[in-house]
């Protein structure tokens, strides 16, 4: 049975999509269960003002096209009561010459799984969450004065079956799971699980925003897993790419025949660099469409945080290379998207201010964790890019050059309070050609881990949160492959199983000690000790906690020569011991028992600091001192 009924508040629902201020649009478009008088079917509304004609097509109807109805606002409906959930379907765009484009449904909540792309008949499932105590907790945390430890992973690549079967997300969920516990990480981040038709783009073009990709599994698997990580204390933070789209023809591009998603101006619309479209982010719908794409993740799924991708993208015009069209002032700035950025995030910590929204943003734009009443963008976090290219070139160096460079780490320090940021060693730099982590670093396989060591350790240490990609803490050879697993097997190989448990027992540092997180966006955090030592390349600084008494010396000796009596400044004269050295043996170094050795100050001023010790640094280290009782 087919009919021209729908829903008494779908034209009120209609309204405010096209004011721009829906934000639950998810609830009223795509294919809804519908009941009138006792007869069950499924409601099917798609907005396509443009059209000529839309018809709907599926299993239902034997792939014959049903015309649908328009509705004021551009929304095309249908009710069709022999519609069933899991039956496939598509919308068919009639341009009134003769020809019709069939498309995807822009909400669709399931498709089929690649090279087949037809949308698949879903609602929202009616699914049992058991983690309100997370949730409880959640909304009561500093979430800036917390531990914020963050595992990189892309699903299907974390771990394989031995005959190449990706990992189900009930499979995830006994695995990663316990594995992310056990290694000290707070919060899991996936890369793009939303629809997507090309594995190799790793997530990053999307056609369906709000369905899980198929190959990965289904929206009540996904609930699972992030149910279960809940109850293990675990986050998950989403990847999300509201800035470009896929630009198949089959899905959002020019979806009623004319530009409708994307932007008019086809030099704002063309991104060139991905090969996608531009979402037109100064369009009312658009704005709806993507911010109920955001509370969709959150509000179903329970998602803690989003990682929005690609924001300098968003923020100028001429970001992508080739042509470019300027504003009405004649600059790069696109005004469009500050604005949707700023409303964005302003309703999400309107609704969900426990949750965290990080930007990936790759220029030296200010404000962007500033409020929007500010000024700023509104963003909680942004990924230091600028701190980790700089880290990245100075290991890259033979060690023999890294003193006279010692200013690629400093240089930090002088913006470390502009922004609230994360440090990341992001999946972006293990891939075409720039090899791991480990390859990218010279000398012996020893060195090699001893500066992996060396790098993480100070990365702990340096006041931000932390992401690491999966197979970093593995210390791999290879780069990352997103059609294989990560190398287990190397676990295996001299020094990799070490260096393994070096960064657990780095990460359990983090959560253990306040300093290393209590005061990352204060300056009351950090005390830097010694930044200017070009002749000898070494570095130190002090952790506070918010309590005179918890804080941590770090001193950094960043060539592989064993430096003795350092004198180091201390606040408080006493007796110190070592929390950690990176070349302790238990870590694949050559130092024995670093942590029985008592330390007592000297009585000697240095540093600015009351007192000072003396030690000797191994060489490609990292130390970790701590106050262990205070001169009487």
């Amino acid at each position: 049975m087919l009919s021209q009924m729908y829903p008494d508040n779908l034209l009120e629902d209609i309204y405010y999509f096209n004011e721009g201020n829906h934000r639950y649009a998810y609830r009223f478009l795509g294919s809804k269960r519908q009941v009138y008088d006792g007869i069950e079917g499924f409601q099917f509304s798609v907005w396509a003002p443009n059209a000529w004609q839309v018809y709907l097509q599926g299993d239902f109807s034997s792939w014959a096209n049903i015309p649908m109805v328009k509705l004021d606002g551009g929304v095309w409906t249908l009710f069709c009561s022999n519609a069933e959930q899991g039956q496939c379907y598509r919308y068919g765009i009639d341009h009134g010459n003769g020809h019709i484009e069939y498309k995807i449904d822009p909400f669709g909540m399931n498709f089929e799984i690649p090279p087949k792309d037809a949308s698949v008949v879903w609602d929202l499932d009616d699914y049992h969450w058991d983690d309100q105590v997370w949730l409880d907790s959640r909304a009561k945390k500093d979430k800036f004065g917390t531990p914020l430890q963050i595992y990189e992973v892309h699903p299907t690549s974390w771990r394989q079956h031995p005959d190449g079967r990706y990992y189900t997300f009930y499979e995830l969920a006994g695995s990663l799971i316990p594995y992310v516990k056990k290694m000290g990480y707070t919060h899991i981040e996936f890369m793009p699980l939303m629809d997507h038709p090309l594995e190799a783009s790793w997530g990053y073009q999307i056609t369906g925003y709000f369905a899980v990709a198929g190959r990965y599994g289904t929206t009540e698997e996904l609930k699972y897993f992030i149910d279960q990580a809940h109850q293990a204390g675990i986050g998950i933070i989403l990847d999300w790419v509201p800035g470009h789209f896929n630009r198949n023809a089959n899905a959002l591009a020019y979806f009623d025949g004319t530009p409708t998603y994307e932007y008019q101006d086809e030099n704002r619309a063309t991104n060139r660099g991905w090969g996608t479209l531009n979402f037109d982010l100064g369009k009312n719908q658009v704005q709806s469409f993507l911010i109920s794409n955001l509370f969709y993740w959150i509000e179903e799924f329970h998602v803690d945080g989003v990682r929005v991708d690609a924001v300098s993208n968003m923020l100028y015009l001429d970001f992508d290379p080739g042509p470019w069209t300027p504003n009405e002032e004649g600059n790069n700035i696109n005004k469009q998207g500050v604005a949707f950025i700023q409303k964005m995030n302003q309703a999400i910590h309107e609704v969900f201010p426990d949750i965290y929204m990080i930007a990936e943003e790759s220029t030296s734009r200010e404000k962007i964790t500033q409020a929007v009443e500010e000024g700023g963008l509104g963003f909680d976090y942004k990924w230091n890019m600028g701190w980790m290219n700089d880290v990245l070139r100075f290991f890259e160096l033979d060690p023999l050059y890294r003193p006279e460079n010692l200013r690629l780490i400093t240089f930090v320090f002088m913006y470390q309070y502009k922004e609230r940021y994360i440090l990341p060693f992001s999946h972006d730099e293990v891939v075409h050609g720039k090899r791991s982590l480990l390859d990218k670093i010279p000398g012996s396989r020893q060195d090699q881990f001893a500066t992996l060591r060396l790098m993480h350790a100070y990365m702990l240490a340096q006041p931000g949160k932390v992401l690491h990609f999966m197979g970093n803490e593995l210390g791999q050879y290879l780069e990352w492959r997103y059609y294989e697993e990560l190398d287990w097997a190397g676990l295996q190989r001299p020094f990799n199983s070490e260096y393994h448990y070096f960064m657990s027992t780095l990460n359990h540092i983090g959560l253990d000690y306040p300093e290393f997180y209590q005061l990352d966006h204060d300056p009351k955090g950090l005390t830097v000790l010694e930044a200017d030592d070009l002749e000898n390349g070494i570095l130190s600084f002090i952790r506070h906690s918010e309590f005179e008494h918890e804080f941590t010396i770090v001193i950094c000796n960043f060539t592989p020569v064993t430096r003795s009596n350092v004198q180091v400044g201390v606040p408080i004269s006493g007796k110190y011991k070592v929390l950690m050295n990176s070349q302790d043996q238990q870590f694949g170094g050559w130092v024995e028992n670093s942590r029985s050795e008592v330390i007592q100050s000297q009585g000697k001023p240095w540093n600015h600091q009351v007192d000072s010790i003396l030690l000797e640094l191994p060489g490609l280290s990292v130390l970790y001192i701590q106050l262990q009782s205070e001169s009487n």
